[in-house]
């Protein structure tokens, strides 16, 4: 069996290797592209062709964990179908490697799959991204989701929290920052607006601040006091941290800093259906390569003629972009609708699962 094995898993990896290649040079292709837009843009800044192509070679490891399950479909499907057209899985089957055994060899070369898959986004993605993010930042001169930036809320005995900080600068310190107070009814109370901020052990550093509190007699506002001051220290417990992940793509962060995040949204009263989808999918995307993979089986039992095994990597090709779309089809239905977020991001793998093992079943078991 160690033969058989080293001879499956040969030809399965060759065919892996060549495909996730020819996939990443086009998504490179088209990051290129894009990046040329934002060459001209912020050449005044320095931004030139040298840093374009660092920020795509920084999205390697995105593309890779986004790829790997579809391209080890495809080249599994290919050799699956290579083999049972020169006859080769035939032989080996009358070697002794039966339905189960063959299935074991399949999963047997999944689960180095499953691990590159979860360290490429749990690791390697977030720390390119941020790389990635540091580069722009330099030229840019900060870090934003948008117009309205990160929106973080914060609850206190006195009543609760919201702060805005519009961008972050390359070396933390925080643009724009508003922070509105409120009383335990849900009453405004203070609103503070800083141009600039930094992180300290005991709370945010606000740079020359505008304070304006509303005056309240009984339940009517007498008038609101505005002041300026050179430097006010908020006592807060938002870490640069939330910051940092209030101002990333749930996508590219990691999976300890979902599940942070995800409990200070959920501590606060504040909706975390996002995160959470976001949580539950990179734990359960890894494990589709295994799907995959028995999705693949099934065509070394197909009598192949000349020309067939074409069509059947198109359909491989087809089934793995399926796939990719109903996981991010799931996940914005689910975030609309407010599905339970762990069934939102098992339920695309266990659609496939079902259709892997109904087709083994069918093509290789009763048939």
């Amino acid at each position: 069996m160690k033969t058989v094995r080293r001879l499956v898993h040969g030809e399965i990896l060759r065919a892996v290797l060549f495909v996730t290649l020819a996939f990443l040079a086009l998504f490179l292709f088209f990051d290129l592209v894009d990046e040329l837009q934002t060459v001209q843009r912020y050449s005044q800044t320095g931004y030139a062709m040298q840093h374009a192509l660092v920020v795509v070679a920084l999205r390697i490891p995105t593309h890779l964990y986004e790829l790997l399950p579809i391209c080890l479909l495809i080249g599994s499907i290919y050799v699956m179908a290579r083999l049972a057209q020169s006859s080769e899985f035939t032989v080996l089957r009358t070697g002794g490697l039966g339905p189960w055994r063959a299935l074991r060899t399949l999963l047997g070369l999944g689960l180095p799959f499953v691990l590159l898959t979860f360290a490429l986004g749990d690791y390697v993605s977030p720390m390119a991204e941020r790389s990635s993010q540091r580069l722009k930042a330099g030229f840019f001169g900060h870090i934003s989701t948008g117009q309205t930036g990160a929106w973080l809320k914060e609850r206190t005995e006195e009543g609760s929290r919201i702060a805005n900080i519009r961008a972050l600068d390359k070396d933390g310190q925080m643009r724009d920052v508003r922070i509105q107070q409120f009383d335990p009814q849900g009453r405004l109370q203070d609103i503070v607006e800083a141009p600039s901020a930094r992180f300290t052990p005991e709370g945010w550093d606000l740079q020359s601040p505008r304070s304006q509190r509303l005056l309240m007699a009984g339940e009517q506002v007498q008038r609101m006091e505005s002041r300026q001051l050179p430097q006010l220290l908020w006592r807060t417990g938002i870490s640069a941290e939330m910051v940092s992940a209030a101002l990333v793509r749930p996508d590219r962060m990691k999976t300890w800093d979902l599940f942070l995040y995800t409990r200070h949204l959920s501590a606060n009263a504040q909706n975390a259906q996002r995160y959470e989808i976001e949580l539950w999918r990179k734990v359960f995307y890894p494990l589709s390569c295994l799907v995959m993979l028995t999705l693949a089986l099934p065509f070394a039992y197909l009598h192949f003629r000349s020309g067939q095994i074409a069509g059947h990597v198109f359909g491989g090709v087809l089934a793995g972009i399926s796939f990719h779309l109903l996981n991010n089809l799931f996940g914005h239905v689910g975030n609309l609708r407010d599905w339970s977020p762990m069934l939102t991001s098992l339920t695309p793998s266990l659609l496939y699962s079902m259709v892997a093992l109904g087709t083994f079943w069918w093509l290789v078991l009763r048939r």
